[in-house]
């Protein structure tokens, strides 16, 4: 689940809102144990995803670097090339 959380400072075009909002769904997830809540878990996890979300947004919006800004396809490119190694490892 982890894995699907990504860098979201620094890079172009900047952060979108719904990748904020995946980001605190993948985060709610892993610390709750829940991929999907039960019907009376519902209304918790999703307002744990809502606040969880406007933290980051405000994180994000409080940032600031002076790196130049990282590029989604370089960053696409790096983890194809992670997780390739990674599968070679296993299958090896």
């Amino acid at each position: 689940m982890c894995r699907n959380i990504r860098r979201l400072h620094n890079m172009e075009p900047p952060v979108t809102d719904e990748e904020v909002r995946a980001a605190a769904l993948q985060y709610v997830r892993k610390v709750s144990g829940a991929t999907a809540p039960s019907a009376k878990n519902r209304e918790a996890f999703d307002r744990a995803v809502e606040a969880v979300a406007a933290a980051t947004a405000e994180l994000m919006d409080g940032l600031t670097t002076s790196a130049p800004p990282r590029s989604r396809e370089e960053e696409a490119r790096r983890r194809k090339e992670r997780y390739q190694r990674r599968f070679e490892a296993v299958t090896e």
